[in-house]
C-alpha cells in the first residue's frame, strides 16, 4: 500500500507541476510577429483571378491578323541568324537594341496607312458591347500579365530554382520589348488611328492637331511576340495556345482602333527577334 501511495503521490506532483508550467507559459508575454509595413503587390495571377477573361473573339475574327503575324516569324528567323553569326550568344542588350530597331521596316506610306485606317474604320462600325469588353480585357492584360500567368503554369511543373530563372528571363524580354518599341515609335512618329480619326475613340479626348500617341510599332504586339517566342520554346506543346492568345491581343488592338495592321506586323517582327535573342543569351 505504501509503495502504491508513493507512486500516486509522485504522479500528482508531476501533474501539478505540468499544470503550473502550462499556466506560466500562458501568462508570460508572447513574442508578436512584426506586422508588415508594406502591402504586398498583387501578382499577375492574383490580378487575373480578380478580373477573369470574358468571352473573347472567335477564331474567324482573329485568323486574318494571326496569319499576317505568323508570316513575320520566318523573317525574324533569317534576321536573327545574321545577328547570331556576328555576335554569338553573349548578352549585349544595348547593341542588340540598336540593331533590332534598325530591322523594323520603314512605316507604311501615307497611301498605305490611309487604306489601313479605312479598314479600322469599317471594323469600328461592327463593335458590340461584348466585343468592347473582350478588347478592354485584352488591352489591360495583354501587355504582361497574360504571359506571366502562362509562365506561372509552366513553373508548377519544374524545379523552383529553374522557374525563378525563367521568370527573370521573361521579365527581361518584356522590358526589352517595351524599350525598343518605344524607341522606334519616337523615331518614326506614326499617329495612332484614333489620333488620325478621333471619332474612333471619342473618350480619348484628342486635341485638334495632336501628333501622338504614336503607334508604330505596336507595343502590345512586340511584347506578345517576344513572350510567345520565349514561352513556346520552353513548352513547345503549348505553343498553339500561346499563338491563339497572341492573335486575340492583336485583333483587340485593331478592334478598338489602337493600331492599324502595319503597326501590328512591325511589332510582331520586332518581338520575335527579341524572343529569339533572350532564348539565345539565356542558353535555351
Amino acid at each position: 500500500m505504501n509503495a502504491l501511495r508513493r507512486i500516486k503521490w509522485q504522479y500528482a506532483i508531476i501533474a501539478l507541476l505540468a499544470v503550473a508550467a502550462a499556466a506560466f507559459g500562458l501568462l508570460r508575454p508572447q513574442p508578436v510577429a512584426p506586422a508588415s509595413t508594406a502591402k504586398q503587390k498583387p501578382s499577375a495571377t492574383d490580378r487575373i483571378k480578380r478580373n477573369p477573361p470574358p468571352a473573347l473573339f472567335t477564331d474567324a475574327d482573329i485568323t486574318p491578323i494571326g496569319k499576317q503575324a505568323a508570316a513575320q516569324r520566318a523573317k525574324a528567323d533569317a534576321l536573327f541568324a545574321q545577328w547570331k553569326r556576328a555576335h554569338g550568344t553573349t548578352r549585349d542588350d544595348k547593341t542588340f537594341a540598336a540593331w533590332a530597331a534598325r530591322q523594323v521596316p520603314a512605316p507604311p506610306t501615307a497611301k498605305q496607312r490611309t487604306a489601313q485606317l479605312h479598314q479600322v474604320q469599317l471594323l469600328a462600325k461592327t463593335r458590340t458591347a461584348a466585343g468592347k469588353k473582350a478588347a478592354t480585357w485584352l488591352e489591360l492584360n495583354g501587355k504582361k500579365d497574360i504571359w506571366k500567368l502562362y509562365l506561372h503554369d509552366q513553373r508548377e511543373l519544374i524545379p523552383a530554382q529553374q522557374g525563378k530563372v525563367e521568370k527573370a528571363e521573361l521579365k527581361a524580354a518584356l522590358k526589352l520589348a517595351k524599350s525598343i518599341s518605344d524607341q522606334v515609335a519616337a523615331r518614326d512618329k506614326q499617329p495612332a488611328p484614333f489620333v488620325l480619326d478621333p471619332t474612333l475613340r471619342p473618350e480619348k479626348h484628342i486635341k485638334p492637331g495632336a501628333k501622338g500617341p504614336y503607334s508604330y510599332p505596336s507595343r502590345h504586339a512586340t511584347r506578345a511576340a517576344a513572350a510567345v517566342t520565349f514561352l513556346g520554346a520552353l513548352s513547345p506543346h503549348r505553343s498553339a495556345d500561346y499563338r491563339w492568345m497572341q492573335d486575340q491581343v492583336l485583333y483587340s488592338r485593331l478592334y478598338m482602333a489602337g493600331h492599324v495592321t502595319g503597326d501590328l506586323t512591325a511589332g510582331t517582327l520586332l518581338g520575335d527577334l527579341i524572343g529569339e535573342y533572350e532564348l539565345a543569351v539565356s542558353g535555351h
